[in-house]
């Protein structure tokens, strides 16, 4: 009779990856602990790495907005490193700028008169008027007005003459050596051919250390400007 020939091992047995497989066929989802040792511990892993994974990405967005100030607060440090490094590369520039400035606002002041002097200036416009033999109807001193740093004192001008005496008068204004503007003219005819010319004449000075310290003391007791400004 004869004989069957011997059947391999790996026919006989299922392989190691086919067992596997097995084990993962058919489960129960809504009992976990009935799984094979395979399955379960393939469960464990993925739970455990969904939990690291949460983690992970819960300490980053928490991070976030910091590592975002951080940063902006870093261009603000360059901005600032730049800015001061300039400064300081050219800081004899700017000292020798400082100075000009300082110079020319010092050749500014001499041009405001002292509040002794005022008396003194208003003379010279008057007579700056009667100078081009202008008649003068009205000149009227009004409330001096103070401001931060200085002092202004408007006039009411009233003034009758010949057109060329008038532009003359207005050219020895802007020449005298304190500073005075001429605002709101208005030149209408008059009689006999002749011009009247109205303005407010504006001259300023500087206040005196007296005036700045009362001020600082009470600022609101300083005269008001039209503005409102003191």
């Amino acid at each position: 009779m004869p004989q069957r020939p011997p059947v391999p091992a790996s026919a006989a047995q299922p392989s190691r990856w086919s067992r596997l497989q097995a084990e993962f066929r058919g489960l129960d989802t809504r009992d976990p602990s009935t799984w094979p040792l395979a399955p379960r511990l393939a469960l464990c892993t993925a739970m455990a790495g969904l939990i690291v994974l949460g983690l992970w990405m819960a300490l980053i967005r928490g991070n976030q907005d910091a590592l975002e100030a951080q940063e902006a607060q870093e261009e603000v440090l360059k901005a600032d490193y730049v800015r001061k490094l300039t400064q300081a590369v050219n800081l004899e520039a700017l000292r020798k700028q400082r100075e000009q400035v300082l110079g020319q606002v010092s050749q500014l002041e001499k041009q405001l008169p002292g509040r002794a002097e005022m008396d003194a200036l208003l003379s010279d416009i008057n007579q700056a008027g009667l100078g081009r033999s202008l008649a003068f109807e009205l000149f009227r001193p009004g409330p001096v007005i103070v401001r931060d740093y200085y002092a202004e004192q408007p006039i009411s001008l009233k003034v009758a003459g010949r057109f060329h005496d008038i532009g003359a008068f207005a050219g020895d204004i802007a020449n005298l050596s304190r500073i005075v503007t001429l605002n709101n003219i208005a030149i209408s005819p008059s009689r006999e051919g002749l011009l009247v010319m109205e303005a407010t004449a504006k001259t300023f000075r500087y206040l005196d250390p007296e005036e700045i310290a009362a001020q600082r003391r009470n600022p609101a007791s300083a005269p008001k400007s039209p503005g409102g400004r003191p």
